[in-house]
């Protein structure tokens, strides 16, 4: 009697590292939220990792991976005896955006973006979901009907924020939030309602919906360039509106 040994296909390392990456952004993604809507108070302490991935539906592993990113980022420390405790990361998170602030401007955030949201939009062309697809163009109308520069402002964000969801790549949403929060901070707030202006409104809103198509198309070379070229827009107007061109005699 012969015995076969059955060797794995490259097919399935990539289909396993596929999952165990949705697996880990399904968690870090359940803990922010959990942190973020303040149903846990600073001080107090997670459920065991046992406990977070039955809930999430996920192996423990990933919640350890999440946990991990979570610590490194202030927002949780673990200590033996007492679990995972809360911290209150948001006085920190602010002052070092205050302090980031200060040492960049606008245009730098804008050269930052442009480096990590076109990689975004083509994974999330790879690895968004239907539901992905749907939120995306919701989010690309929403920015379109805003009324205003603040609501247009927090549309914007959100639609760039969703595609950054969709890319499933933990490490890479953790560093674009960080650059979103920078480019949020309020002492450049007054420098973006100024430069603000409907027909811009319009331009980029139409923008949204290209990459959003692209994604949607599962297109992952369309969506990085439409990601890109739309970046590349927003950049030069702010160029613009920060080293306004002198009047000509």
């Amino acid at each position: 009697m012969s015995i076969e040994f059955v060797t794995p296909g490259a097919n399935h390392f990539e289909h396993a590292d596929d999952a165990h990456t949705r697996a880990k952004a399904a968690a870090l993604g359940r803990l922010r939220a959990l942190l973020d809507v303040n149903d846990i108070q600073a001080g107090g302490r997670l459920p065991p990792e046992r406990t977070l991935a039955e809930q999430f539906g996920v192996s423990r592993r990933a919640v350890r991976y999440a946990l991990d990113l979570l610590e490194a980022e202030g927002r949780i420390t673990r200590q033996q005896g007492r679990g995972t405790l809360i911290c209150d990361a948001r006085a920190g998170t602010l002052d070092l955006s205050t302090q980031l602030a200060k040492l960049t401007n606008p245009v730098d955030t804008l050269e930052a973006r442009m480096a990590i949201e076109p990689q975004l939009a083509r994974f999330a062309a790879l690895r968004a979901t239907q539901a992905d697809f749907d939120k995306l163009f919701e989010a690309a109308e929403a920015s379109r009907i805003a009324t205003d520069p603040i609501s247009y402002e927090k549309a914007d964000a959100a639609f760039h924020r969703r595609i950054a969801a969709a890319s499933r790549n933990p490490l890479l949403i953790t560093i674009f939030d960080a650059v979103l929060h920078v480019a949020s901070n309020r002492s450049w707030r007054h420098g973006r309602e100024t430069a603000h202006c409907i027909n811009n409104q319009a331009r980029y809103a139409d923008a949204h919906r290209k990459i959003a198509a692209a994604i949607a198309e599962r297109n992952p070379k369309s969506a990085e360039e439409a990601m890109r070229t739309h970046l590349a827009v927003v950049q030069q107007q702010l160029i613009e509106h920060a080293f306004p061109r002198p009047e000509s005699a």
